[in-house]
């Protein structure tokens, strides 16, 4: 990424060359490969030569699309898994026991809040911060706090984290900052230059971009240096300096619990890769227009968007972010019963439970991605009983709407995304 620009560096960064001339990689659709000989595979599963054994521990259509995820977010290495949740799951249980703490953001995606609380019965317990500022983060930490965790986007919440701060207060501390950038992607924001440790995605989302193919994947930084006594389970790996993070997840929670990327689905997401800037800029552009647009017909709503000057998060965003402020906008509507009305009478918009599609989508958090999550942390993380919460697409910009913001019967957004077409002028 050094040499080349995003889209660039996107089909030309890592310099893959293929079987037969081939411009794609390949879908390895096979669960185990042949050795010369057993002193060859046995070098390779002793970490002492590389290799390809079995597709739990490694695949290379699955590691093409490591390397590319790893360029992009200026990592040293990656380990893809067959959901975001079972990479965020291995992020954290790759370096956690019990009666280890965390402390993360408080506009947490409710299913991160749900694994944290699947995580209580396991002796490890998470501390939520006041609000999304530093000080707030480094209040909260204890001996005990082993890593302190936030995303860049909060979704549904919007509320941006300041990643330099943090990580200066998580690194006082010698714990590592983890940073979900599902929402952001690394078009806005590279975390690991600012400091974080580990970076994590939903790929299923603006990466894959056609929500063809589950996916996740974790991203590590050069990271620290992983005191012993801390981290006593990263204590043999030491010896692999900064891959030490990556070099323990393999050999251990990773390929035991199996939650392996498939290769089909690696494809998938190395060909929505190629399109991600392309995606991504045209979507930001259509997500701000959409919130101005919002905001201007008065009435009794709310619009929440980093990139509108009156959001609180509007500075450190235009700080952080290259490009864009992110495609997603929020609206809050004064109760469940008018976003359903609202969310009924759209037009063009599917009613879906997913992000980073091509097409606009459209939801109501409070009752799908926070449905099981309790009273009080639907109220601390997304705010979100009344919050209508939009996908806006690449499609075509908007034009005019002839509703009126007193009518919820015809509130919907006319032409915004009726052309689902990244490169349309």
């Amino acid at each position: 990424m050094n040499e080349y620009g995003f889209n660039t560096g996107l089909l030309h960064g890592t310099n893959e060359k293929y079987p037969q001339g081939a411009t794609q990689v390949p879908i390895y659709q096979s669960s185990a490969f042949r050795h010369d000989s057993a002193e060859d595979l046995e070098k390779i599963f002793d970490n002492k030569k590389m290799g390809f054994s079995y597709t739990r521990i490694n695949n290379p259509t699955v590691e093409s699309f490591e390397k590319r995820v790893t360029m992009l977010e200026d990592g040293i290495g990656s380990v893809a898994c067959a959901s975001g949740m079972a990479a965020l799951t291995n992020a954290f249980l790759n370096i956690l026991q019990a009666g280890d703490e965390i402390v993360a953001a408080c506009g947490l995606y409710g299913g991160t809040v749900e694994l944290f609380d699947d995580l209580k019965p396991f002796g490890i317990s998470v501390k939520y911060v006041s609000e999304n500022k530093p000080e707030a983060f480094e209040a909260e930490i204890t001996e005990k706090t082993r890593l302190i965790f936030a995303e860049t986007i909060g979704n549904p919440k919007l509320d941006v984290t300041d990643i330099q701060a943090v990580a200066e207060v998580a690194h006082k501390h010698d714990v590592p900052l983890i940073v979900d950038n599902t929402v952001a992607t690394p078009y806005l924001i590279q975390p690991l230059k600012l400091g974080a440790d580990i970076v994590v995605h939903s790929s299923s989302k603006y990466i894959n971009g056609s929500s063809d193919a589950i996916s996740g994947i974790l991203v590590c930084g050069k990271g620290l240096k992983w005191d012993p006594d801390r981290y006593p389970g990263l204590a043999p790996y030491r010896k692999f300096g900064p891959f030490a993070y990556i070099a323990k997840l393999r050999n251990g929670l990773f390929r035991n619990t199996g939650a392996c990327l498939a290769p089909q689905n690696a494809f998938l997401n190395n060909l929505g890769l190629e399109t991600l800037g392309l995606r991504m800029q045209r979507q930001c552009d259509n997500a701000l227009e959409l919130a101005r647009f919002l905001q201007s017909l008065g009435g009794d709503i709310e619009v929440n968007y980093p990139g509108l000057e009156e959001s609180p998060y509007h500075e450190i965003a235009k700080k952080q972010f290259k490009n864009g402020y992110g495609a997603i906008v929020t609206v809050r509507t004064g109760s469940k019963e008018k976003a359903f009305s609202i969310i009924n009478s759209l037009k063009i918009p599917l009613i879906i439970s997913n992000i980073g599609d091509t097409k606009t989508l459209v939801i109501h958090p409070e009752s799908t991605i926070a449905a099981h999550i309790s009273d009080e942390e639907k109220q601390q993380f997304v705010h979100t009983k009344s919050i209508l919460s939009c996908g806006v697409s690449g499609g075509a910009p908007l034009t005019s709407c002839p509703l009126s913001p007193k009518d919820d019967a015809c509130w919907y957004y006319h032409e915004f995304w009726i052309i689902p077409v990244i490169m349309n002028s």
